[in-house]
């Protein structure tokens, strides 16, 4: 947990608990429906990569990234 009581995540946005990811409010807190399902897609490559070894599904938004003004 991050000091805003959120989770706390890696560039992979995997949590310190290995095979556990997190992203959208879980990670940012409150925010924008439209940056939760971008975050939803890429952690779910994170998840594939980690299962498959690679993944196909698209990555563009990073952990830490700056919310969009």
């Amino acid at each position: 947990m991050t000091d805003r009581g959120t989770v706390a995540v890696d560039a992979g946005w995997e949590t310190d608990v290995e095979g556990v990811f997190a992203c959208g409010d879980a990670v940012k807190g409150q925010s924008l429906v439209v940056r939760a399902i971008a975050e939803g897609r890429v952690a779910a490559a994170a998840v594939d990569r980690r299962l498959m070894g690679t993944s196909d599904l698209p990555a563009p938004v990073v952990p830490g990234q700056l919310p969009l003004r």
